[in-house]
Parts: C-alpha cells; structure tokens; sequence
C-alpha cells in the first residue's frame, strides 16, 4: 500500500492588492525555511531581510509595484495564501513561492502553468527565470534547462543561482 499525501483543494487566482501583506510574509518565510540548506544564513537575510515593521512596509510598497504591472496570481485555500507566482509580459518569471507548509502538493506546479498558459496567449515563445539552487531541480522537471550558472550580489552578498529556459508550444 503506498500512502500519499493529502492535496487540500486550492485556487489559483488573480492576485489582489490586499494580498500582499501574506505574500510577503510567505516570501520571507519560504526563504529562510526552504532555501536553507542550500545557501547561507547571511546569504538568507540579504535575499530576504528580517520583517521589521519598517522593512515589512518597505516589501509590501515594493511587492504591491512589481504585482500590480505584471501577470500575477494566486493559490489560496480559504482566504489563506499557499503560494505566488509573477511574471513579465516577455516572459520572464521572477517570483515562485510556496508556503513552507504546502511544499511539494502541486502548488507551485499549478502555479507555473497558470503563469505559462498566460504567457503562451501572449504570443511569446520562451520563459526565462533565475532559479535558486534550491528550485533549479524543480524547473529542470518542468522542462526548464540551464542557461547559465550566475554569481548575483543581493543587498552586498554574493550568491549563485542559475539563468533558466523553457521554449513554450502553443
């Protein structure tokens, strides 16, 4: 008998600009829980710096601009945020986040071909991301290929992540 893990149902939608508050939150958490063994806790606090009120203020101004002009969306199960994804209108995806508490359940899979689909009916046939190592092998499932390997300087600290592609089929 093989157990699997229960999938809660789950939403994707639009994002909406009184979401941001648990997008950042997720953001941060997910950082500092999931990208943990793979980067270092100096490396960790310049991706994603700790929550003060302040900084907190500061990412919801910065996330609500980013959000607000691309292709943004949503998985929540009710009225709470598992995960996000945005992307540019040329196609390249910036954020992929999930709750470290609903890892591996199909969130960020669902969320990615959301994002792809709306890119395709863009016309554009290649998305491009900068992957942490830790998201690297999830791209590469997803048909995603390395470009390059990039050493990126966040807030004064130097860390490697990798220029990634998919060439898209309509």
């Amino acid at each position: 008998m093989s157990l699997t893990r229960a999938i809660p149902p789950f939403v994707i939608r639009p994002w909406r600009a009184d979401d941001v508050a648990q997008i950042v939150q997720l953001f941060h958490e997910t950082v500092h829980a999931i990208n943990a063994n793979d980067y270092s806790a100096q490396q960790l606090d310049a991706w994603a710096p700790t929550l003060s009120s302040a900084e907190q203020d500061k990412q919801e101004t910065r996330f609500l601009s980013l959000l607000s002009s691309r292709l943004s969306y949503v998985a929540e199960r009710n009225g709470t945020i598992l995960g996000f994804a945005d992307a540019t209108n040329d196609g390249y995806l910036d954020h992929l986040y999930t709750h470290r508490n609903y890892q591996g359940i199909g969130v960020a899979s669902t969320l990615v071909q959301t994002v792809e689909g709306k890119i395709i009916a863009l016309g554009v046939p290649r998305v491009t991301t900068d992957a942490s190592i830790t998201a690297r092998p999830f791209f590469e499932r997803r048909g995603y290929r390395v470009v390059q390997p990039q050493m990126v300087t966040v807030r004064g600290v130097t860390m490697q992540n990798f220029r990634m592609e998919k060439w898209l089929h309509s």
